[in-house]
C-alpha cells in the first residue's frame, strides 16, 4: 500500500443501536418464520421475502410451499462505534471458488479481506458477510475454519450456510431422514438443531443390509450407526420418517439415492413400504441446489443439485412418471438474499456502530456460480426498493472464462480483490459525483492505489449508474 495519506471523504453520523444484537435477530427470525419458498427450477418464480406469496406464486405453488426458515441468533453483544466505516454499502461474499478452493484459500482472498478492514487508501473499513450454499458441520466450526484460512476473525453472525434455515423445522417432525457430510457430523448439527429422532442411512443400513447391496458399511460406521430394531421396535416397516432433510453432499451416492426414493415411494413414509399411487412420500428437502461447485480438481464437481435433480428424474421413471416436487433453500432463493440482508444490517448495527434500520444503498454480491450466486443477486436487485444488489462475477470458480454467463453479473473480473476493487472504487466515483466530501486529491489517490487490480476484461456490462 502507498503510503499517501489522503484526506478521507465525509462520513454520515451513526446512532449505536440501543437493542442487543440477539434481540433484532429473534425479531427477525419471527418475521421470516412466516415466509414461504420454494423450487427453484428454471421456469419457476423465486419467492421474495419482501413480497407476499401472492406477488411470487402461482395458486397452486402457494398451496405446497413451506414456509422459509432462518439463521439462529448470536450472542448479544454491545455495538461499538467505528469512527471510520462506509456507511452507504458493504459487500457479501460466497466462499468455495471466490475465497476458498479445496480448503485452501484463493491468493487474492487475504488481501481483499485486509482492504475491506481499513488497510486502503482512505483507511476506511467496510461491512461484509459471508453468504455460502455449503456445509456439512457446525456453523460455529465453519467460522473457525474460514478465520483460519482467511487470517480474521470469522463469527457465527457474520455467516450464513446451506443447512442453517432447517433448524426451524426441527419442531414440525418426529422423525426426519438426515443425508450427507462426513460420518455422524450432520446428525449432530440436526440435533443440535433441536431435531428429535435424527435417523441416517447408516442406520438403516444397519438394520438391513439388502437396502443397498452394493454398499458396505465399514467397521467405524456400523460402531457410529444406531440400532433402529431396538427398544421395542421389530421391524423397519414400524418406522415412519415424516421429512427428508439432505444437510450436506453426499458421500455415497447410490445408497443414498436409493434410500431417499424409497422414502419418497413410500406409504406415507413408512420404512420398507411402497404406495400404490406415489403420491404420499413425506417432503424432500435439500440445502441448496448447485449442480455444480468449485474444489480442488481443475474441474468444477457436481454438487447437491446434481442429486436432487437424479432423485427427480429416477423417480419419474419409476412411478409411471409421477412428479416429486423437492424443495431447496439457499442460494438462488430470494429468502437467503433477503436475510442475508437483515444479518448485514445488524452485523453493521452490532460491529460497526451504524443505524439498524438504515439498509446500506449498495451491497456488492461477489461470487463464481451465475446460477445460483449471479442468478439470486439479480433478482434480489429487482425486487429491492430501498438498496441496490450489484452482483461481481469472478474467474476463480465454477465461471468459465470465455463462456457467456447464462445469468449475466453487472461485473466480471479475475478474483475477489479485484471485485472489492471495483466496488470501492465505484462507490468512490459516486462520492466525487454527489460533491460528498471527496476532493480530487483522494480520488485520484484511490484510483492509484487500486485500480491496477482491476484489469480489462472480455465481459463488462456496469454502467456506474
Amino acid at each position: 500500500m502507498s503510503s499517501l495519506a489522503p484526506s478521507r471523504p465525509g462520513l454520515q453520523r451513526r446512532q449505536i443501536s440501543s437493542s442487543s444484537f440477539a434481540d433484532a435477530f429473534e425479531s427477525a427470525r419471527s418475521n421470516l418464520a412466516k415466509l414461504d419458498h420454494n423450487s427453484d427450477d428454471e421456469d419457476d418464480d423465486i419467492i421474495s421475502p419482501g413480497l407476499s406469496l401472492a406477488d411470487s406464486l402461482t395458486e397452486e405453488e402457494s398451496a405446497d410451499t413451506p414456509p422459509s426458515p432462518i439463521t439462529p441468533a448470536t450472542q448479544p453483544g454491545t455495538p461499538r462505534l467505528d469512527p471510520d466505516v462506509a456507511d452507504d454499502f458493504a459487500f457479501a461474499f460466497d466462499i468455495d471458488g471466490v475465497l476458498i478452493r479445496g480448503g485452501q484459500p484463493i491468493p487474492e482472498a487475504i488481501e481483499a479481506m485486509k482492504v475491506l478492514n481499513g488497510e486502503n487508501e482512505f483507511g476506511i473499513s467496510v461491512p461484509y458477510i459471508f453468504l455460502t450454499n455449503g456445509g456439512g458441520k457446525f456453523e460455529t466450526e465453519r467460522c473457525k475454519d474460514l478465520s483460519r484460512q482467511l487470517e480474521i476473525e470469522v463469527p457465527p453472525g457474520q455467516f450464513i450456510c446451506g443447512h442453517t434455515p432447517m433448524k426451524q423445522y426441527a419442531s414440525h417432525y418426529n422423525n426426519v431422514l438426515v443425508v450427507g457430510g462426513e460420518g455422524e457430523k450432520c446428525r449432530n448439527v440436526a440435533e443440535s438443531y433441536g431435531f428429535r429422532n435424527v435417523i441416517t442411512p447408516g442406520d438403516i443400513l444397519k438394520a438391513n443390509a439388502a437396502t443397498a447391496p452394493f454398499r458396505k458399511l465399514t467397521d467405524s460406521e456400523l460402531n457410529s450407526s444406531r440400532d433402529l430394531l431396538e427398544g421395542g421396535t421389530k421391524k423397519l416397516s414400524d418406522i415412519v420418517i415424516d421429512a427428508v432433510f439432505v444437510f450436506a453432499d453426499s458421500r455415497d451416492w447410490a445408497s443414498d439415492l436409493q434410500i431417499i426414493l424409497d422414502i419418497a415411494q413410500s406409504k406415507g413414509g413408512r420404512l420398507e413400504t411402497r404406495s400404490e399411487t406415489f403420491e404420499e412420500g413425506p417432503p424432500i428437502y435439500f440445502s441448496h441446489s448447485d449442480v455444480l461447485w468449485s474444489a480442488a480438481h481443475e474441474h468444477v464437481r457436481l454438487g447437491m443439485g446434481a442429486l436432487r435433480r437424479i432423485v427427480e428424474t429416477v423417480f419419474a421413471e419409476t412411478s409411471g412418471g409421477k412428479q416429486l416436487k423437492t424443495h431447496a433453500f439457499g442460494k438462488p432463493q430470494l429468502s437467503t438474499f433477503q436475510f442475508a440482508t437483515r444479518l448485514l444490517q445488524q452485523w453493521r448495527a452490532e460491529h460497526h456502530g451504524l443505524v439498524e434500520s438504515a439498509p446500506p444503498r449498495t451491497v456488492y454480491f461477489v461470487g463464481d456460480t451465475p446460477e445460483s450466486d449471479i442468478r439470486g443477486t439479480n433478482l434480489m436487485d429487482e425486487k429491492t426498493r430501498d438498496s441496490e444488489w450489484y452482483s461481481i462475477l469472478v474467474k476463480t470458480g465454477v465461471y468459465q472464462e470465455g463462456t457467456v454467463p447464462k445469468h449475466m453479473p453487472r461485473k466480471l473480473v479475475g478474483n475477489v480483490l479485484d471485485a472489492v476493487s471495483h466496488g470501492m472504487q465505484r462507490e468512490m466515483a459516486r462520492r466525487s459525483a454527489s460533491g460528498r466530501a471527496l476532493d480530487t486529491t483522494s480520488a485520484g489517490a484511490l484510483s492509484h492505489g487500486l485500480s491496477h487490480l482491476t484489469p480489462n476484461f472480455d465481459l463488462d456490462i456496469d454502467d456506474q449508474s
